[in-house]
């Protein structure tokens, strides 16, 4: 991996960023359609120089969905959420991020979050370290469980996905008692991003979220943090559940988690 690639999507993201955190401040949408619409311009917004800077880094290399995005064998993509955090972007609050990753045969090989608000990018590539800007990231030293902030969120459209539904509500109550508080703050990317930093101390998910956990998965694992789902299995991108964090952190959630 070229310190060209990694430099050039760490430059788009942060072009991108600049679009999106100068929309003109609007009422939040009060109907799906509204929603759409006001979501669908501001992708537009930024989605086609970031498309070009992109191509330019790597010709021929196509764009996954982002929800639901096709990994075949052999081939290679880019996984790009523009406004990973939509629905607080549109509500005005500063929790979201941009997300770009680029996936080899199915795994994560360079991966870019860039949250424009607090002017931070943090960025990974495999078996390179992860980053926070210049910063290099290592496994964060360990409180004890009840004092921990641990953090959790939904894949999109949850409703879906019934079974993820339950499992989200199990598993809260399973953990709540036992830790210092749970959070969701916003985009799961960062919020990954953030348990690597050291700034969150875990983060659980139930359901199929592949788009949004690739790029934050590989700087979570750069950064020494345990990767699995919530079965302990190695996390993979068809996994239906997915755990983070430092080793005994992670091994005292999954406990809590397995029991869900």
């Amino acid at each position: 991996m070229t310190p060209t690639l990694l430099d050039g999507m760490i430059t788009a993201a942060e072009a991108a960023g600049r679009v999106l955190a100068a929309r003109p401040a609007h009422p939040a949408p009060t109907t799906f359609a509204e929603f759409r619409r006001t979501f669908d311009a501001l992708e537009h917004s930024a989605e086609a120089d970031l498309r070009e800077s992109l191509a330019k880094l790597r010709p021929g290399v196509a764009w996954a969905d982002e929800i639901d995005p096709v990994l075949a064998a052999g081939e290679h993509r880019w996984v790009v959420d523009l406004a990973d955090g939509a629905v607080q972007l549109l509500h005005g609050l500063p929790y979201w991020c941009v997300s770009i990753t680029l996936v080899e045969d199915t795994v994560p090989v360079a991966a870019v979050i860039r949250s424009e608000v607090r002017g931070e990018t943090y960025h990974a590539v495999a078996g390179g370290g992860a980053f926070l800007d210049a910063e290099r990231l290592t496994s964060p030293a360990e409180a004890e469980l009840p004092i921990t902030l641990i953090g959790t969120s939904q894949p999109p459209f949850i409703g879906t996905q019934p079974e993820a539904v339950g499992q989200a509500g199990r598993s809260l109550a399973a953990v709540l008692p036992h830790v210092g508080a749970v959070r969701n703050l916003g985009p799961t990317s960062l919020q990954i991003a953030d348990v690597a930093a050291g700034r969150m101390d875990g983060f659980w998910e139930y359901g199929h979220d592949t788009g949004n956990l690739l790029g934050a998965s590989l700087i979570a694992a750069e950064a020494g943090l345990v990767v699995t789902d919530a079965e302990g299995v190695p996390w993979h991108p068809r996994a239906g559940s997915f755990l983070t964090a430092p080793a005994r952190t992670h091994a005292a959630l999954l406990d809590l988690l397995k029991a869900v």
